[in-house]
């Protein structure tokens, strides 16, 4: 009897662990697969190297870097047009107002948004409510009124006098207000004419 069928039977109830003889001291053992001369790969050589995931997490963060200023810069572009035609339909419809109510309609520039008034008299009160009531621009917006191509300072209050009216007989003060957006290389320009008519036009001002 071999010494591994005596080893079976000398621990009943276990399974014999050898599943063919022993490699001798000082024999090399051989693994299917393996040339001579290379030791056998770990689990970890199969793995990614820290440089190699430290180069795909750059990567990513310049990827998603670009993503949010595209959208950013996207989202700056439709907000700009959105306030341009807001402001170009309050015109047209401070102009009706002025025609049909027979005063007159007064637009101010102020820091941060802008007011309409109605002629009283000699004086101009704000309008408090409806759709003529007073207005706050986006943060950042930025304003720049002319008229006979002279700039018109901006104050923090609406003025005695709006620099923009629409009269009673149909006609409008001749302006330019352009609205633009730091780093961004557009602006908006309304164009308003005696006749009362108000034009909007896209520039791009990074050329």
């Amino acid at each position: 009897m071999s010494d591994t069928t005596r080893h079976a039977f000398a621990e009943p109830g276990r399974t014999a662990r050898l599943r063919g003889p022993a490699p001798l001291r000082g024999s090399v053992v051989r693994y299917p697969g393996i040339r001579r001369g290379e030791r056998p790969r770990s689990p970890r050589d199969a793995g990614f190297t820290l440089i190699e995931i430290l180069v795909v997490v750059v990567i990513l963060a310049v990827l998603a870097a670009a993503v949010t200023i595209a959208m950013a810069g996207s989202g700056g572009e439709r907000q700009l047009e959105r306030e341009a035609e807001r402001l170009q339909a309050l015109l047209g419809y401070a102009c009706e107002h002025a025609e049909i109510g027979g005063r007159a309609v007064g637009l101010s520039l102020v820091d941060g948004g802008f007011v309409f008034s109605q002629q009283d008299g000699e004086n101009w009160k704000p309008f408090v409510q409806g759709e003529l009531r007073d207005r706050q621009w986006p943060a950042n917006l930025r304003a720049e009124l002319s008229r006979d191509g002279r700039r018109i300072e901006i104050p923090p209050q609406p003025p005695e006098v709006p620099p923009v009216i629409c009269f009673a007989s149909g006609e409008l003060t001749p302006f330019r207000l352009e609205l633009g957006l730091p780093d961004l290389g557009l602006r908006w320009r309304l164009d308003g004419s005696i006749a009362g008519d108000v034009k909007r036009e896209r520039r791009d001002v990074s050329r």
